[in-house]
Protein backbone atom coordinates (compact mmCIF):
# COMPACT_ATOMS: atom_id res chain seq x y z
CA UNK A 1 0.00 0.00 0.00
CA UNK A 2 1.07 3.31 -0.80
CA UNK A 3 2.00 5.71 2.61
CA UNK A 4 -0.47 7.86 2.34
CA UNK A 5 -3.36 4.87 1.79
CA UNK A 6 -2.16 3.19 4.90
CA UNK A 7 -2.10 6.33 6.57
CA UNK A 8 -5.96 6.45 5.47
CA UNK A 9 -6.30 2.92 6.23
CA UNK A 10 -4.99 2.86 9.64
CA UNK A 11 -6.57 6.04 10.94
CA UNK A 12 -9.85 4.32 9.28
CA UNK A 13 -9.62 1.34 11.36
CA UNK A 14 -8.43 2.58 14.12
CA UNK A 15 -11.40 4.97 14.68
CA UNK A 16 -13.53 2.33 14.39
CA UNK A 17 -13.10 0.24 16.94
CA UNK A 18 -14.58 3.57 19.08
CA UNK A 19 -18.01 3.50 16.69
CA UNK A 20 -21.22 3.55 18.84
CA UNK A 21 -23.59 1.10 17.02
CA UNK A 22 -25.51 -0.49 19.32
CA UNK A 23 -28.37 -1.25 17.29
CA UNK A 24 -27.02 -2.42 14.04
CA UNK A 25 -23.72 -3.87 15.53
CA UNK A 26 -22.39 -2.92 12.21
CA UNK A 27 -18.86 -0.50 13.08
CA UNK A 28 -17.51 1.80 10.54
CA UNK A 29 -14.38 3.95 10.21
CA UNK A 30 -13.39 6.74 7.42
CA UNK A 31 -10.76 8.59 6.79
CA UNK A 32 -10.31 11.64 4.63
CA UNK A 33 -7.18 13.17 3.40
CA UNK A 34 -7.77 16.48 2.67
CA UNK A 35 -6.29 19.26 0.52
CA UNK A 36 -3.81 20.41 3.53
CA UNK A 37 -2.36 17.47 4.10
CA UNK A 38 -4.01 16.29 7.29
CA UNK A 39 -6.27 13.29 7.97
CA UNK A 40 -9.65 13.39 9.30
CA UNK A 41 -11.28 10.36 10.83
CA UNK A 42 -14.75 9.48 11.94
CA UNK A 43 -17.00 6.61 13.33
CA UNK A 44 -20.53 6.12 12.69
CA UNK A 45 -22.29 7.22 15.85
CA UNK A 46 -25.89 5.76 16.32
CA UNK A 47 -28.97 6.59 18.72
CA UNK A 48 -32.24 5.70 19.79
CA UNK A 49 -33.72 7.84 17.31
CA UNK A 50 -32.71 5.46 14.65
CA UNK A 51 -31.33 6.26 11.54
CA UNK A 52 -30.97 10.18 12.78
CA UNK A 53 -26.90 8.78 13.84
CA UNK A 54 -24.06 9.80 12.16
CA UNK A 55 -21.99 7.90 9.21
CA UNK A 56 -18.57 7.32 9.60
CA UNK A 57 -18.11 9.31 6.34
CA UNK A 58 -20.25 12.40 8.00
CA UNK A 59 -18.33 12.44 11.07
CA UNK A 60 -15.03 12.83 9.18
CA UNK A 61 -16.60 15.79 6.89
CA UNK A 62 -17.14 17.38 10.29
CA UNK A 63 -13.94 17.31 11.61
CA UNK A 64 -13.19 18.24 8.25
CA UNK A 65 -15.21 21.22 8.00
CA UNK A 66 -14.20 22.49 11.37
CA UNK A 67 -10.78 22.54 11.02
CA UNK A 68 -11.25 24.92 7.86
CA UNK A 69 -10.49 22.23 5.55
CA UNK A 70 -11.85 22.51 1.99
CA UNK A 71 -11.67 19.90 -0.50
CA UNK A 72 -11.36 16.06 -0.10
CA UNK A 73 -8.33 14.20 -1.83
CA UNK A 74 -8.55 10.47 -1.13
CA UNK A 75 -11.07 8.55 1.09
CA UNK A 76 -10.65 4.95 3.00
CA UNK A 77 -13.59 3.65 4.70
CA UNK A 78 -13.41 0.21 6.64
CA UNK A 79 -15.65 -2.12 7.86
CA UNK A 80 -15.53 -5.81 9.17
CA UNK A 81 -17.66 -7.32 6.36
CA UNK A 82 -16.37 -9.71 3.14
CA UNK A 83 -17.04 -7.91 0.67
CA UNK A 84 -16.39 -4.07 2.91
CA UNK A 85 -19.27 -1.87 2.59
CA UNK A 86 -19.25 0.79 0.54
CA UNK A 87 -20.81 4.41 1.43
CA UNK A 88 -24.26 4.88 1.64
CA UNK A 89 -26.14 6.94 -0.97
CA UNK A 90 -26.17 9.78 1.37
CA UNK A 91 -22.35 9.78 2.50
CA UNK A 92 -21.49 9.84 -1.91
CA UNK A 93 -23.08 12.63 -1.98
CA UNK A 94 -21.47 13.81 1.43
CA UNK A 95 -17.87 13.06 -0.08
CA UNK A 96 -18.92 14.53 -3.60
CA UNK A 97 -19.48 17.72 -1.76
CA UNK A 98 -15.95 17.91 -1.02
CA UNK A 99 -14.28 15.81 -3.64
CA UNK A 100 -13.52 15.89 -7.56
CA UNK A 101 -15.09 13.17 -9.99
CA UNK A 102 -11.36 11.53 -9.84
CA UNK A 103 -10.71 11.54 -5.96
CA UNK A 104 -9.85 7.54 -4.52
CA UNK A 105 -12.34 6.10 -2.28
CA UNK A 106 -10.42 2.84 -0.95
CA UNK A 107 -12.88 0.36 0.64
CA UNK A 108 -11.21 -1.82 3.24
CA UNK A 109 -12.27 -4.41 5.32
CA UNK A 110 -9.64 -5.29 9.10
CA UNK A 111 -7.02 -6.95 6.67
CA UNK A 112 -6.81 -4.07 4.26
CA UNK A 113 -7.65 -2.20 0.74
CA UNK A 114 -9.61 -4.62 -0.86
CA UNK A 115 -10.72 -2.48 -4.20
CA UNK A 116 -10.45 1.33 -4.58
CA UNK A 117 -13.24 3.09 -6.87
CA UNK A 118 -13.33 6.86 -8.07
CA UNK A 119 -15.84 9.00 -6.66
CA UNK A 120 -17.85 9.69 -9.92
CA UNK A 121 -17.49 5.42 -10.11
CA UNK A 122 -19.71 5.53 -6.65
CA UNK A 123 -22.09 8.35 -7.48
CA UNK A 124 -21.99 8.97 -11.39
CA UNK A 125 -24.26 12.19 -12.24
CA UNK A 126 -23.32 13.60 -8.69
CA UNK A 127 -25.72 16.74 -7.88
CA UNK A 128 -23.72 19.95 -8.32
CA UNK A 129 -25.23 23.43 -7.55
CA UNK A 130 -23.79 24.87 -10.81
CA UNK A 131 -22.76 29.19 -10.64
CA UNK A 132 -23.54 29.12 -6.64
CA UNK A 133 -21.52 31.02 -4.47
CA UNK A 134 -21.55 28.58 -1.23
CA UNK A 135 -18.42 29.84 0.48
Amino acid sequence: MTTKKQQLFDAAKSVRDNAHAPYSKYHVGAALLADDGAVYAGANVENASYPEGWCAETSAIAGLVAAGAKRITEVCVVTKSNPPGTPCGGCRQRLAEFAEADTPVHIANLDGVVRTWRMDELLPGAFKLKGLDVS
